[in-house]
């Protein structure tokens, strides 16, 4: 599954660049209209960020959520915030099919585990956000010593398998997404499910994932400048 990518931020779809809140690209005005020319194309299956929400912890975006789990009948997958049990039961309780948990995976790892416990693995998935190595969180505002590698390991003992690993040096800079990163991760814990975010910019990226067997990933910044089209997304996943 190849995931398009909406990141909400004052009811906008935008990009940042390398997870800056201050560097904003907006990239339409109307989300739920963008989620509509996706569900037209044929991809079954969304990506969605509420980057207010990853900042403050609590659901900010959530009228515009509604309305896209409404107008998208596909696979639909939400982070940004997610960092209690209270608002992860919410978004399930919407019809979000995955919901993301990011900075709590090393913050409060408990919840983690309880979440698991009571929806399953097939019902959530782990951001890890990182650079050099290191784990960043609280919207990649700050950086951990934790290494990736573990965190991961960590989750995975939980019953986590499903963790989208993203180079935040990488993330809206169409140089490519991090393979070595990716493939050190997929040969340390072969038994997980990696998701790659972050730098895919055409559909040559794409094929080398997919060589490297990881058929999941998230794209953002590439569609908006159109060196991906929703058209190629469709073709790689009939490969």
């Amino acid at each position: 599954m190849i995931f398009p990518a909406i990141d909400l931020k004052n009811g906008q779809s935008v990009r940042l660049f390398q997870g800056d809140y201050q560097a904003v690209t907006t990239i339409n005005a109307d989300p739920i209209q963008q989620a509509k020319q996706i569900e037209t194309s044929g991809v079954k299956q969304l990506h969605l960020v509420d980057l207010d929400g990853a900042k403050s912890g609590q659901p900010e975006n959530l009228a515009i959520i509604r309305q896209i789990r409404q107008v998208f009948t596909g696979f639909l997958e939400l982070g940004g915030g997610i960092r209690t049990y209270q608002i992860a039961q919410q978004y399930l309780k919407l019809g979000i099919d995955r919901i993301v948990i990011g900075s709590a995976a090393l913050k409060n790892p408990q919840l983690v585990k309880r979440l698991l416990d009571d929806f399953g693995a097939s019902k959530i998935a782990i951001c890890i956000d990182g650079k050099d190595g290191q784990v960043a969180t609280e919207g990649w505002l700050e950086q951990s010593k934790v290494k990736m590698s573990s965190l991961i390991a960590k989750m995975n003992e939980f019953g986590a398998q499903n963790f989208i690993v993203t180079d935040v040096s990488r993330d809206g800079t169409m140089q490519g997404p991090n393979l070595n990163l990716l493939e050190d991760l997929k040969e340390e814990i072969p038994q997980v499910n990696l998701i790659a975010s972050g730098g895919i910019r055409n559909i040559e990226d794409l094929k080398a994932l997919k060589r490297m067997g990881i058929d999941q990933s998230i794209i953002g910044k590439a569609i908006f400048e159109k060196t991906i089209s929703l058209a190629q997304i469709l073709e790689v996943e009939k490969c």
